[in-house]
Order: structure tokens, then C-alpha cells, then sequence
């Protein structure tokens, strides 16, 4: 699952940063998404140690009646411009050449966090929780980048990609269902699709 809307009027990226919370908005997808998740048989509930994570995984774990584990294998991708205000930038803004040693290599990224590094972190931290939950239901509480390039890891896919095709939205689940050892699918819903057209975005 990816976290909930943030509160960011300033438009920050605001990556892994202390303090950035959910917006009401976003705790009211929380919320909706734990409605949506209350038949199912979830035993284990994980989030990064990130505040609006935590907030996203409160009303999940609370409706199942256990902890949440605070696993950082899953927290959000590091980032070299992590604090700018992004709102009212452009993509020229970017590359500045102050920028330009962070931009030399799009494909790994030389920005941030390298994408197999992020895939190699989240597939360990899905084979954790799948082994505690064995049986039953898992949740991960994640921000968009991890979780999108673990998708792309699972399904064979190159790990570098145009960040504006992601398929995971706010409070979205991508959903893996394994036999055994083996993942059978991988679907991804948006209960909170109802919610999508209030939020400004966001940018984790």
C-alpha cells in the first residue's frame, strides 16, 4: 500500500524528511482503504518508520487488532534533492548546472538511491512478511518509488522507467498473491479512487 495524501502546502520533496503527516484528506484515505481491507485476513501489518506511513498503516492495523512492525527496508528511496521546493519548478529547473553531477545517469539513478539497490531492499523486506503472515494476509505500508520498482523487479521488467507512467497512486495497493513460494499475480486496485480527484498529489 502507498501512504495517504500529505500535508505540503509548499510543495516540498519532501522524501524522507522528519514530520511530513498525513493531510486529513489522507488520513481519510486511511481509513477507506482499511474499510476495504476489513474481511480480509490480515496477520501482519508493516511500515516504514516515516511519519505519514505509520499514520497510513495506523487504521489497517488497529482494524486487525495487531502492532505495526516498522521495517526501513521499505521507506522511501533516497534522494539528492530531497528538501527543494518542487510545487513551482519546472523540468529546466533540474538541470541547472549546479544539478548537473546528480543528472549523469538516469538510469541507475545518479540522483538517489540506485533502483536495484531499492529492489534488493523491498524484495527481502515482502519475503519477511510473507513468512510471518504465512496463510494469511500481509500489509506494507510504502511510498511510490519502492514499491513501484519492486513491482517492476517481480515481473521481470527493467528497473529504470519514466516516473510520470507509475501505476501507484495514493493509498493504492498492488496486491501479490503467491502459492507456495511462487507469485501467482499481481494486481493493483485504488479503493480510495473516490478520494483522488480532492488531492493535490504528492511527491513520495
Amino acid at each position: 500500500m502507498r501512504h495517504g495524501e500529505v500535508h505540503n502546502p509548499d510543495g516540498v520533496l519532501y522524501g524522507r524528511l522528519d514530520g511530513y503527516r498525513l493531510s486529513d484528506l489522507g488520513h481519510e484515505m486511511a481509513r477507506t482503504v482499511a474499510d476495504h481491507l476489513a474481511d480480509h485476513d490480515v496477520t501482519h501489518v508493516v511500515a516504514s518508520s516515516l511519519l505519514r506511513a505509520q499514520e497510513t498503516a495506523t487504521p489497517v492495523a488497529e482494524a486487525h487488532g495487531v502492532e505495526i512492525t516498522t521495517d526501513d527496508r521499505v521507506i522511501e528511496a533516497a534522494n539528492d534533492f530531497e528538501g527543494q521546493l518542487v510545487g513551482g519548478m519546472s523540468p529546466l529547473d533540474f538541470v541547472h548546472p549546479s544539478h548537473w553531477s546528480k543528472l549523469v545517469n538516469p538510469f541507475r539513478p545518479s540522483w538517489g538511491e540506485a533502483y536495484a539497490e531499492i529492489a534488493e531492499r523491498m524484495s527481502a523486506a515482502i519475503a519477511d512478511a510473507r513468512s510471518a503472515a504465512r496463510g494469511h494476509e500481509a500489509v506494507i505500508v510504502s511510498h511510490q518509488l519502492p514499491i513501484w520498482t519492486a513491482r517492476n523487479a517481480l515481473m521481470g521488467k527493467r528497473l529504470w522507467h519514466d516516473p510520470r507512467k507509475r501505476e501507484c497512486r495514493l493509498a493504492s495497493l498492488t496486491t501479490l498473491t503467491y502459492v507456495g513460494d511462487e507469485l501467482e499475480s499481481l494486481t493493483y486496485s485504488e479503493p480510495a479512487a473516490s478520494l483522488l480527484a480532492q488531492s493535490h498529489g504528492g511527491t513520495g
